[in-house]
Protein backbone atom coordinates (compact mmCIF):
# COMPACT_ATOMS: atom_id res chain seq x y z
CA UNK A 1 0.00 0.00 0.00
CA UNK A 2 2.78 2.41 0.75
CA UNK A 3 4.58 1.47 -2.36
CA UNK A 4 1.93 3.09 -4.56
CA UNK A 5 2.63 6.48 -2.97
CA UNK A 6 6.34 6.29 -3.44
CA UNK A 7 7.66 7.82 -6.60
CA UNK A 8 9.20 5.61 -9.16
CA UNK A 9 12.96 5.54 -8.81
CA UNK A 10 13.56 6.71 -12.37
CA UNK A 11 11.06 9.53 -12.11
CA UNK A 12 12.61 10.66 -8.85
CA UNK A 13 15.83 11.44 -10.68
CA UNK A 14 14.10 13.94 -13.09
CA UNK A 15 14.08 17.47 -11.66
CA UNK A 16 10.79 19.40 -11.84
CA UNK A 17 10.77 22.93 -13.16
CA UNK A 18 7.89 25.37 -13.40
CA UNK A 19 7.56 26.96 -16.81
CA UNK A 20 5.97 30.42 -17.11
CA UNK A 21 4.36 29.36 -20.42
CA UNK A 22 2.35 26.47 -19.00
CA UNK A 23 -0.97 27.14 -17.32
CA UNK A 24 -2.20 24.39 -15.09
CA UNK A 25 -5.91 23.56 -15.38
CA UNK A 26 -8.25 25.17 -12.86
CA UNK A 27 -11.49 23.81 -11.50
CA UNK A 28 -14.65 24.46 -13.52
CA UNK A 29 -17.57 26.27 -11.97
CA UNK A 30 -20.91 24.87 -13.08
CA UNK A 31 -23.80 27.18 -14.06
CA UNK A 32 -26.93 27.30 -11.93
CA UNK A 33 -29.01 25.70 -14.75
CA UNK A 34 -26.85 22.57 -14.80
CA UNK A 35 -28.72 19.27 -14.57
CA UNK A 36 -26.96 16.04 -14.02
CA UNK A 37 -27.30 13.24 -16.59
CA UNK A 38 -29.72 10.54 -15.47
CA UNK A 39 -28.18 7.22 -14.69
CA UNK A 40 -30.73 5.34 -16.90
CA UNK A 41 -31.67 5.96 -20.53
CA UNK A 42 -35.07 7.49 -21.30
CA UNK A 43 -37.64 5.39 -23.23
CA UNK A 44 -37.17 5.22 -27.01
CA UNK A 45 -39.04 7.79 -29.06
CA UNK A 46 -39.39 5.35 -31.97
CA UNK A 47 -41.45 2.82 -30.00
CA UNK A 48 -45.14 3.53 -29.53
CA UNK A 49 -45.87 3.14 -25.79
CA UNK A 50 -49.46 2.03 -26.51
CA UNK A 51 -48.25 -0.76 -28.84
CA UNK A 52 -44.71 -1.84 -27.90
CA UNK A 53 -44.79 -4.91 -30.20
CA UNK A 54 -45.17 -2.80 -33.37
CA UNK A 55 -42.20 -2.06 -35.60
CA UNK A 56 -40.42 1.19 -34.77
CA UNK A 57 -41.40 3.94 -37.19
CA UNK A 58 -38.30 6.10 -37.30
CA UNK A 59 -38.31 7.16 -40.97
CA UNK A 60 -40.10 10.50 -40.77
CA UNK A 61 -41.32 12.59 -43.70
CA UNK A 62 -39.99 16.09 -44.29
CA UNK A 63 -43.23 17.62 -43.01
CA UNK A 64 -43.07 15.47 -39.87
CA UNK A 65 -46.66 14.30 -40.30
CA UNK A 66 -45.94 10.76 -41.47
CA UNK A 67 -43.61 8.12 -40.10
CA UNK A 68 -42.89 4.59 -41.27
CA UNK A 69 -40.54 1.73 -40.71
CA UNK A 70 -38.10 0.67 -43.43
CA UNK A 71 -39.91 -2.67 -43.78
CA UNK A 72 -43.18 -0.82 -44.47
CA UNK A 73 -41.46 1.34 -47.09
CA UNK A 74 -39.95 -1.71 -48.80
CA UNK A 75 -43.33 -3.47 -48.80
CA UNK A 76 -45.05 -0.45 -50.37
CA UNK A 77 -42.29 -0.18 -53.01
CA UNK A 78 -42.68 -3.87 -53.90
CA UNK A 79 -46.47 -3.49 -54.09
CA UNK A 80 -46.04 -0.47 -56.38
CA UNK A 81 -43.61 -2.41 -58.59
CA UNK A 82 -46.08 -5.33 -58.85
CA UNK A 83 -48.90 -2.92 -59.71
CA UNK A 84 -46.81 -1.24 -62.43
CA UNK A 85 -45.77 -4.61 -63.90
CA UNK A 86 -49.41 -5.74 -63.94
CA UNK A 87 -50.52 -2.47 -65.57
CA UNK A 88 -47.77 -2.82 -68.20
CA UNK A 89 -48.77 -6.43 -68.93
CA UNK A 90 -52.43 -5.41 -69.25
CA UNK A 91 -51.50 -2.53 -71.58
CA UNK A 92 -49.33 -4.84 -73.73
CA UNK A 93 -52.19 -7.35 -73.89
CA UNK A 94 -54.67 -4.63 -74.91
CA UNK A 95 -52.31 -3.35 -77.63
CA UNK A 96 -51.80 -6.89 -78.94
CA UNK A 97 -55.58 -7.50 -79.05
CA UNK A 98 -56.06 -4.16 -80.84
CA UNK A 99 -53.40 -5.03 -83.44
CA UNK A 100 -54.97 -8.48 -83.94
CA UNK A 101 -58.42 -6.92 -84.41
CA UNK A 102 -56.96 -4.51 -86.99
CA UNK A 103 -55.37 -7.35 -88.94
CA UNK A 104 -58.58 -9.42 -88.68
CA UNK A 105 -60.64 -6.47 -89.93
CA UNK A 106 -58.18 -5.92 -92.79
CA UNK A 107 -58.34 -9.63 -93.68
CA UNK A 108 -62.15 -9.57 -93.55
CA UNK A 109 -62.17 -6.58 -95.92
CA UNK A 110 -59.82 -8.39 -98.30
CA UNK A 111 -62.03 -11.49 -98.16
CA UNK A 112 -65.09 -9.37 -98.90
CA UNK A 113 -63.41 -7.93 -102.00
CA UNK A 114 -61.98 -11.26 -103.20
CA UNK A 115 -63.69 -14.18 -101.48
CA UNK A 116 -61.66 -17.37 -101.44
CA UNK A 117 -58.46 -15.67 -102.59
CA UNK A 118 -56.75 -15.68 -99.19
CA UNK A 119 -58.27 -18.89 -97.85
CA UNK A 120 -56.60 -21.49 -100.05
CA UNK A 121 -53.26 -22.18 -101.61
CA UNK A 122 -54.79 -22.51 -105.04
CA UNK A 123 -56.04 -19.14 -106.20
CA UNK A 124 -59.56 -18.95 -107.57
CA UNK A 125 -59.04 -15.71 -109.46
CA UNK A 126 -56.59 -16.58 -112.20
CA UNK A 127 -56.33 -14.81 -115.53
CA UNK A 128 -57.30 -16.91 -118.51
CA UNK A 129 -56.10 -16.64 -122.11
CA UNK A 130 -58.45 -14.94 -124.55
CA UNK A 131 -59.98 -17.24 -127.12
CA UNK A 132 -58.55 -17.18 -130.61
CA UNK A 133 -61.87 -16.21 -132.27
CA UNK A 134 -62.06 -12.92 -130.33
CA UNK A 135 -58.55 -12.08 -131.41
CA UNK A 136 -59.44 -12.70 -135.04
CA UNK A 137 -62.47 -10.37 -134.87
CA UNK A 138 -60.40 -7.57 -133.33
CA UNK A 139 -57.73 -8.10 -135.93
CA UNK A 140 -60.31 -7.56 -138.71
CA UNK A 141 -60.69 -3.95 -137.55
CA UNK A 142 -64.00 -4.20 -135.85
CA UNK A 143 -64.21 -2.32 -132.58
CA UNK A 144 -66.43 -3.24 -129.67
CA UNK A 145 -68.01 0.19 -129.91
CA UNK A 146 -68.84 -0.27 -133.57
CA UNK A 147 -70.49 -3.64 -133.08
CA UNK A 148 -74.22 -3.97 -133.01
CA UNK A 149 -75.59 -4.79 -129.61
CA UNK A 150 -77.09 -8.27 -129.38
CA UNK A 151 -79.75 -6.86 -127.01
CA UNK A 152 -82.62 -5.36 -129.07
CA UNK A 153 -83.98 -3.47 -126.02
CA UNK A 154 -80.76 -1.50 -125.77
CA UNK A 155 -81.13 -0.37 -129.39
CA UNK A 156 -84.49 1.24 -128.63
CA UNK A 157 -83.05 3.56 -125.97
CA UNK A 158 -82.55 7.13 -127.13
CA UNK A 159 -79.01 8.03 -127.94
CA UNK A 160 -77.32 10.98 -126.36
CA UNK A 161 -78.13 14.29 -127.99
CA UNK A 162 -75.54 17.04 -128.44
CA UNK A 163 -75.59 19.63 -125.71
CA UNK A 164 -77.05 23.06 -126.22
CA UNK A 165 -76.05 25.31 -123.33
CA UNK A 166 -78.64 28.00 -124.21
CA UNK A 167 -81.53 25.57 -123.94
CA UNK A 168 -80.19 24.26 -120.63
CA UNK A 169 -80.01 27.81 -119.25
CA UNK A 170 -83.57 28.51 -120.43
CA UNK A 171 -84.76 25.35 -118.71
CA UNK A 172 -82.97 26.24 -115.47
CA UNK A 173 -83.87 29.94 -115.23
CA UNK A 174 -86.84 30.24 -117.51
CA UNK A 175 -87.01 31.86 -120.91
CA UNK A 176 -86.34 35.57 -121.06
CA UNK A 177 -87.97 37.54 -123.76
CA UNK A 178 -85.01 39.47 -124.99
CA UNK A 179 -85.59 41.45 -128.16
Amino acid sequence: MYESYRPHPLLAQVPLTVSPFINLPTSVTLPYTYKSVPSTLPPSVTVDPSNPDAKPRYVISASGEHAASPADILASCKALEEHLNKAKADADKAIKQWEESLSARDLAEKRRVAPGWLDRDEKLLQPSNASSNRLSENQLGQSLLDSISPDPAAAELPSMAPRNEGEELDRAFGALDVK
